[in-house]
């Protein structure tokens, strides 16, 4: 979720087209592409493994300005509470449970990539240890309900907290319980855009099954594998899902501008305020008939705000977004940009991937997406499972890489990010099936194991 709604001033919309610019103007020629990296985790109280509050001497407002105070970070603040901070095209902000996210800058490489996440963890790890408590990368919180969660102090945070039950059953707990590692990535033009769109977007179950690590939902095994990303399947329909119109002829940046205008609103940013529109008319909007603003019209601040408010599971802005994994380990961090950037940033890989899934049907999409949270890699695929693909697909995000040819300063190319994927595909057996297996066996029924043995 975004850091805070854009300000600034910015044009007036006058009409569809300058809607259609607007995703135009992220257009890049590949030697400008870059690699935003953003994950989030969890934070801890050491004794008893509960979620930090906001306020007091061990909670988040005292760990954002510990990093303020000994790492130089600037305080972004809303409603006199710092709810982030920004260094070096960098921001450090707050999801509705507290989940601490770090949004990388754009970096040419995963060598890149990876250094800042070693940097972030390390500033991390040194406020923490002032303030007694941890952090953990998981996709779903595995132990404390809902009711046991502090919601942050942000103003769109209150307005999504009275929407979401109208629309769904898991709206609360995505944002209170889940965690995720997501990239963003470039396009250099509309074909190109599509291209990585469909083949991304085909693929995410993939991403989904290798990253999954939530199979416990409050204290016990939840039947799923990715509890994260099942709780995504009834969060809101309106702004969710897999969009098969991405796959249809004619797709492009008007297609995706009309489904972004369809998409219920959630608030109005004005004069450091959150105005609620909560599933009102972005139409309406912009012909001046909002009733909460009577006769006022958008700007494009307020259209790139309303970009932020969709949550498929591949996001088009003035990038793509990859949506699809959970959160996890300090590698799975690296190794997620690492993972896509080889299929989609090399000519070669992109088209090879393609070739994997260009024959699926709507039908055997939606069934992928549905069935990996349960079954992870053994989820059927054709006349195998999912792992025959995944490991067809790591393959080529492998040579993706090769060819891509980035060095660091020993020579080695950024392949060697994603071995660890290499095992899980040639395994079968995901992070949460380790998880699970221990639960049966050393941890004894229980998980508060998870939190000390894979804390940050």
């Amino acid at each position: 979720m975004s850091v805070s709604a854009a300000t600034g001033d910015a044009p007036i919309i006058e009409g569809r087209r300058q809607l259609v610019e607007w995703f135009e103007s992220g257009n890049k020629p590949k030697r400008d592409w870059a690699i935003g990296t953003e994950h989030e985790k969890f934070a801890f109280t050491k004794e008893d493994l509960r979620p930090i509050p906001y306020e007091g001497p061990r909670g988040v407002k005292a760990l954002l300005t510990g990093l303020q105070a000994r790492f130089d970070w600037e305080p972004i603040i809303e409603n006199g509470n710092v709810i982030a901070l920004a260094k070096d095209k960098c921001s450090v902000s707050l999801e509705p449970g507290g989940q601490i996210e770090l949004s990388g800058a754009p970096l040419k490489n995963i060598h890149q990539t990876c250094g800042e996440v070693h940097q972030h963890l390390f500033e991390i790890r040194e406020i923490c240890a002032d303030l007694d408590i941890d952090m953990i990368g998981i996709g779903h919180q595995p132990k404390w309900s809902r009711d046991d969660t502090p919601w942050m102090p942000k103003g769109r945070y209150e307005i999504m907290r009275n929407y979401m039950p109208k629309v769904g059953s898991m709206g609360l707990d995505m944002m209170l319980r889940t965690s995720t590692i997501q990239v963003n990535l470039d396009f250099a033009s509309e074909a190109d855009m599509v291209n990585k769109f469909r083949t991304s977007l085909a693929l995410q179950p993939v991403a989904t099954a290798l990253f999954a690590s939530s199979p416990f939902v409050d204290g016990k095994p939840s039947g799923f594998l990715s509890s994260r990303s099942h709780v995504w399947t009834d969060t809101d329909p309106d702004r969710c899902g897999m969009l098969p119109f991405v796959f249809e002829d004619g797709f492009g940046f008007e297609r995706y501008v009309d489904y972004m205008l369809d998409v219920p609103m959630y608030f109005v940013y004005r004069d450091g305020k959150y105005i609620n529109a909560a599933g009102k008319s972005f139409r309406d909007f912009m012909a001046g008939k909002l009733d909460v603003m009577p006769g006022e019209r958008p700007t494009l601040n307020d259209w790139s705000d309303h970009m932020t408010t969709a949550f498929p599971e591949v996001r088009l802005k003035k990038f793509l977004e990859m949506r699809g994994a959970d959160g996890g380990p300090w590698k799975r961090i690296c190794a997620l940009p690492a993972f896509w950037v080889g299929l989609l940033y090399d000519d070669a890989a992109l088209a090879a991937a393609w070739e994997l899934v260009a024959d699926l049907t709507p039908d055997e999409r939606d069934a992928l997406r549905n069935d990996v949270p349960k079954l992870g890699l053994k989820t059927p695929f054709k006349n195998g499972t999912l792992q025959d693909l995944a490991k067809d697909v790591v393959a080529v995000s492998k040579q993706g890489l090769k060819s891509r040819a980035r060095l660091d300063s020993y020579g080695d190319d950024e392949s060697h990010f994603i071995e660890g994927l290499e095992d899980v595909a040639e395994s079968g057996r995901t992070l949460a099936e380790e998880f699970l297996d221990l639960y049966e066996t050393r941890w004894n029924g229980s998980v508060d194991p998870v939190f000390r043995e894979y804390a940050y």
